[in-house]
């Protein structure tokens, strides 16, 4: 019979194995130029098994289980926070045309395979021995609402999709890279998933407070005065 143990290596394998077919997919669509509104939908319902359901079953048998009533609800508000999520991701994504429109150097809302991969990491750097958050359940519910709170916040998360070639890209990724690595070295491989999805996730609600006076001042704009 296979253990817990390696029920969880599996399903963590096979998420980033998602992840990398995530991010292949839509890439192959745009050198083929054969985006549709089918493949949006279809992509969507594919993240939601794969990084929704998926990635909340496997911290619930990992961890969440110890409190099985709260921690199922928790479970499930992660996968329903994951649709929601998606849902609006695919309306912004159409056009009035009913196109899907280019993309954006932002996502509203933490995407679904970071939320996903948050989990995941913490599982991989579990298991180095090093950090043992499975066995405290109340801090993985914390963790799990806080990234399902996050996927449907109004939080600005950077895509990457469009990267210029300028000193603030220059210095913060020489500082992910460098960080990275020492994280690497320090603390071993089984953390560099972690500190990443830390980084992300941190530059991101950084971004989104820096830009709270700019964006008042445009909806204070936008209102007619009465």
């Amino acid at each position: 019979m296979i253990s817990d143990l390696w029920l969880a290596i599996i399903a963590v394998a096979l998420i980033v194995f998602a992840m990398f077919f995530d991010m292949l997919d839509g890439r192959v669509a745009r050198m083929t130029r054969t985006q549709s509104v089918f493949g949006l939908q279809l992509d969507s319902l594919a993240d939601v098994v794969s990084f929704g359901v998926a990635p909340a079953v496997l911290v619930y048998h990992w961890s969440l289980k110890q409190v099985p009533t709260l921690g199922s609800v928790v479970a499930f508000l992660f996968v329903a926070a994951g649709a929601v999520r998606l849902a609006r991701f695919n309306v912004l994504s159409m056009s009035d045309d009913g196109e899907p429109k280019k993309n954006s150097q932002y996502f509203l809302g933490l995407p679904i395979p970071a939320a996903a991969g948050g989990i995941v990491a913490l599982v991989i750097a579990s298991q180095s021995g090093k950090l043992d958050v499975a066995s405290h359940a109340w801090v993985m519910m914390g963790v799990t609402l806080g990234l399902g709170i996050l996927m449907v916040s109004n939080v600005r998360f950077r895509s990457f999709k469009q990267v210029r070639l300028e000193l603030w890209t220059v210095l913060l990724m020489t500082f992910v890279v460098g960080s990275t690595l020492a994280v690497g070295v320090q603390l071993g491989g089984a953390f560099v998933l972690v500190w990443m999805a830390t980084v992300y996730i941190t530059m991101g609600l950084i971004e989104s407070v820096i830009g709270l006076p700019r964006r008042w001042r445009e909806n204070s704009k936008s209102i007619p005065p009465s």
